[in-house]
């Protein structure tokens, strides 16, 4: 039986307010999946000035095509839910700071200081730090140059693009094997490359997967190289048994291999684990007073939208209490 899907009218958002540098806001949010707007939720609703910093709105979300897992919703796309956080965030006229990267969060007293890639500041008496993962590249050589010509880390984005070609996928898990799923429903033919032995997708995927006779499975293999001149050309893969090379010829490459956290503003300043995850406890607290982490970039488990909703709305209500016990609201 086919779900019923939601689809959201976004016509009635509000425009955005930007943030004033010279204010010391109660709170700064950074992000904008779901952690982060959960927070600004909770925040907003106890009424304190608070600011959002973020690149976009929806975070990995917006690599998504459909969301079956949100409480609520049977099933709903994924851009539609996006929209839904953004008009109920949106509609508590909170100031938004977006499209401009975060280089740095430092702490002077009891203030902390976001510095933008502009140059410009933004100041704030306590920080929820929410920016979530990013897709972990291959570090191989010719694989920068041609990101968006050939090589591609989102299936939802660029997978229609490949219909009826030839895609490599490079991963084990349910990243890479739904990657597949996704190419092959548009009769792409696909090799998969492990770098691990055996694969680490869960069963089912994987026996849907199987289905599809245009798919080839090499695991214990690396990739060694990218090729291409002006596009992507073919990838230069080693044997990690034999230590055989060859040349696989194909017409693009979907990178899925994990993602790594957004951290580097606060390394400096806060614990991380050897992951580059931000170490929070059960109330969502860094090592830095004033200083709260939800969503994907801490070392919470399970990374599910979810969870990182409950975790932003968990964070904030932290904040806010560290406000109150520092009398600052």
């Amino acid at each position: 039986m086919e779900l019923p899907r939601v689809i959201l009218d976004i016509s009635s958002i509000s425009p955005l307010r930007k943030p004033d540098h010279d204010t010391v806001y109660d709170m700064l949010i950074l992000g904008g999946g779901p952690a982060a707007m959960s927070a600004v939720v909770y925040a907003a609703r106890k009424m304190i000035n608070l600011a959002v910093i973020t690149l976009d709105f929806g975070g990995q979300m917006n690599e998504t095509a459909e969301v079956e897992n949100y409480l609520g919703f049977p099933s709903i796309m994924a851009g539609d839910l996006v929209a839904r956080f953004k008009e109920h965030i949106t509609g508590f006229d909170i100031p938004v700071s977006m499209g401009i990267s975060i280089v740095e969060v430092r702490r002077k007293e009891d203030i902390f200081e976001v510095l933008m890639e502009d140059g410009t500041f933004l100041f704030g008496h306590a920080v929820i730090f929410a920016t979530g993962k990013r897709h972990r590249p291959l570090t191989v050589p010719g694989e920068k140059e041609l990101v968006g010509k050939g090589v591609a880390y989102c299936a939802t984005c660029d997978a229609p693009l490949y219909k009826d070609k030839t895609v490599v996928i490079v991963g084990g898990g349910n990243s890479a094997f739904t990657t597949a799923l996704d190419l092959l429903r548009l009769n792409a033919e696909a090799v998969v490359v492990n770098f691990l032995s055996g694969w680490q997708a869960d069963q089912a995927l994987q026996s849907r997967v199987r289905k599809f006779g245009k798919v080839q499975f090499l695991d214990y293999h690396e990739i060694v190289s990218v090729e291409g001149k002006d596009k992507f050309e073919a990838v230069a893969i080693r044997d990690r048994r034999t230590g055989e090379e060859k040349r696989i010829e194909a017409d693009g490459i979907f990178v899925e291999i994990g993602l790594l956290p957004n951290s580097d503003p606060v390394k400096k300043l806060v614990e991380v684990n050897a992951h580059g995850e931000v170490v929070v406890d059960c109330y969502c607290r860094t090592d830095i007073p004033g200083l709260f982490g939800a969503g994907d970039v801490t070392d919470v488990p399970h990374k599910q939208i979810i969870i990182s909703a409950g975790e932003g709305a968990k964070a904030a209500l932290s904040a806010y209490d560290y406000l109150i016990e520092k009398s600052q609201i």
